[in-house]
């Protein structure tokens, strides 16, 4: 059976409720609305509930929104019904994420009392000026108390960080990986800013209120990253992914590969039976629909054959192991140089992938400009 056909085993859950929503944002967000949140975690176990016999879990991510915006008592809950409907193999991979204004030992005991594995903290700088161009809440000194929560409770910590902030220097991005290294974590993501069409960030910048970074200086911030994470002992194994050996992200792996998961939850996509589906985005209208014995779906997509083919190389290549030969014929029944050889020799020339003749990488060049690269495939 092929894998996108498979019984998915991961799930991915979202909450979306935040103290506010940050102006580069283009998540399914609900800020200010925290009368909403028992309602929702109604809905979300109505969500939950299977229309099948589902195989157990090997990982699940819980993801927003500010899924540590909600109290004990709700998280308590929320976790009492993941238990009932999603259960988890021994041993599964449990992510949540949190921001360090919201995240402190009394929820860090709690959460790994009903199994949370690691926290994904969403520190994204430590210079206070470039939180208020992102909007954030935080203050850096919450950083750290959070840190201590999530190590105090025996949980893996991983650091979100944010480069190509306007107004952001090389030096300051340099101080930022070296203070989020000093706090030991197990994993770090480096994100480039991306001005989202649609969030206020991309209107200041319409509007010429706030300038993007010249491409070079982004260029060079990303090359950092990777020669300072690597030379500290991380692997990079994913363009935003650097872990300690064992540390890797399992649930973001399966994304990676292009295997079945589950989604629940407002603009939750998932992946099963070949399909991918994708929940409304507006909060209020989610609670009433489930709360209605409606289906939470607003869009579906099947995809070719050919076209699944490519998504999976697109998706694989994402990977520093990029896409085995071998292993993509039988995960797709494509073989890939006739798929897209001319395009993946061409590539290979410029020096922006490494080919052995076993399977296809990104070089670091490659990395570097992945997205455009990838386009060039589908």
């Amino acid at each position: 059976m092929a894998p996108e056909l498979a019984v998915p085993r991961a799930a991915y859950v979202h909450i979306p409720f935040c103290a506010h929503h940050c102006g580069y944002c283009d998540f399914a967000v609900t800020a200010g609305q925290d009368h909403l949140v028992d309602l929702y975690l109604e809905a979300l176990a109505l969500d939950f509930k299977p229309d099948s016999q589902r195989s157990p879990l090997s990982t699940l991510f819980l993801g927003g929104g500010t899924p540590s915006h909600l109290n004990v008592r709700q998280l308590d809950r929320l976790f009492a019904d993941l238990a009932r409907w999603l259960p988890l193999d021994a041993g599964a991979e449990v992510s949540l994420e949190a921001n360090p204004d919201s995240f402190d030992a009394e929820k860090a005991r709690l959460l790994a009392q009903h199994g949370v594995t690691r926290i994904s903290l969403g520190v994204q700088s430590f210079q206070p000026h470039l939180l208020r161009t992102l909007e954030r809440r935080h203050d850096p000194s919450h950083v750290a108390p959070a840190v201590v929560a999530t190590r105090d409770c025996g949980l893996d910590l991983s650091l979100d960080l944010i480069f190509g902030v306007p107004g952001q220097s090389l030096d300051q991005w340099a101080a930022d990986l070296q203070q989020a290294i000093a706090l030991g974590p197990d994993h770090v993501s480096t994100y480039g800013l991306t001005f989202e069409k649609g969030t206020r960030l991309w209107k200041q910048q319409q509007l010429g209120d706030v300038k993007a970074l010249d491409e070079d200086l982004e260029y060079r911030m990303y090359l950092h990253a990777m020669e300072t994470l690597e030379a500290a002992g991380f692997e990079q194994y994913e363009i935003s992914s650097f872990a300690r050996p064992g540390k890797r992200c399992r649930h973001n792996q399966v994304y990676w590969a292009n295997d079945a998961f589950f989604g629940f939850g407002v603009g939750a996509a998932a992946f099963t039976g070949g399909t991918r589906t994708l929940n409304v985005r507006n909060t209020q209208e989610y609670i009433r629909r489930l709360l209605a014995g409606e289906s939470p779906e607003f869009q579906s997509e099947t995809l070719e054959p050919e076209a699944s083919a490519r998504e999976t190389l697109a998706l694989n290549l994402r990977r520093m192991e990029g896409a085995c030969r071998e292993q993509f014929r039988a995960r797709t029944g494509f073989d890939l140089d006739a798929l897209a050889g001319p395009a993946l020799r061409r590539h290979a020339d410029a020096g922006l992938l490494a080919d052995d003749g076993k399977r296809v990488r990104l070089t670091r060049a490659g990395r570097c400009v992945a997205d455009s690269l990838v386009a060039d495939l589908l």
